[in-house]
């Protein structure tokens, strides 16, 4: 069970109007934006500024930023973002190639030189402590200009506070994220843990 339960879409209806974003990300509104909405300042603050961190004002695209959130929450640990970022990345576009091989992006043939220093920033950037060091600089400005790293950062971050946010809260798992989640990432031990909602 989750540590607070998720309120109807219906509670807030400045936050049901801002979460229809979410209805092209993932097809419906996360648990987690629910749940927030019990402080409706913060669940429209989260959606805004995800809206402001997931526009796109450069190269990065949408499915990279998506894959940039997969790794970040991979290294996290959180099961409830992986299963969730996979998801928008398969809904932005990303190649089928790159789902089913996601785990292996350093060396797998799908991914691009400046994607593999996006998804090595990313990794670095979510690590405890943080691992960003000249050598990840040195390959990003290789690729990327300061206002894609700017954006990629702003992915990261807030992947950071949800995968706080998600693990700490026990957030049930959608069924639709379930089935991506297996799809894309079950044969690396992807598991719903605690996330499953008729579990905990």
């Amino acid at each position: 069970m989750a540590l607070v339960t998720p309120l109807t879409a219906e509670h807030d209806l400045e936050t049901k109007e801002l979460a229809e974003f979410f209805n092209e990300t993932l097809g419906f509104c996360p648990n987690s934006v629910l749940t927030m909405q019990r402080r409706p300042e913060i669940s429209k603050a989260f959606i805004n500024l995800n809206k402001a961190v997931m526009a796109n004002g450069g190269r990065v695209t949408s499915a990279l930023k998506r894959m940039i959130a997969w790794v970040s929450s991979n290294t996290s640990g959180c099961r409830y973002c992986q299963a969730h970022a996979i998801r928008a990345a398969e809904r932005y576009g990303a190649k089928q190639e790159q789902l089913d091989n996601i785990w292996e992006y350093r060396t797998n043939a799908a991914f691009s030189d400046a994607e593999r220093a996006a998804l090595d920033f990313s990794l670095a950037a979510s690590m405890v402590p943080n691992a960003v060091d000249a050598k990840i600089k040195k390959e990003l400005y290789t690729y990327w200009n300061e206002g894609e790293i700017v954006e990629m950062l702003g992915v990261i971050s807030l992947f950071g506070y949800l995968n706080r946010w998600n693990d700490s809260m026990g957030t049930s798992l959608e069924e639709d994220a379930i089935d991506s989640g297996n799809t894309f990432l079950g044969k690396h031990g992807f598991e719903v843990g605690k996330h499953d909602g008729s579990k905990y």
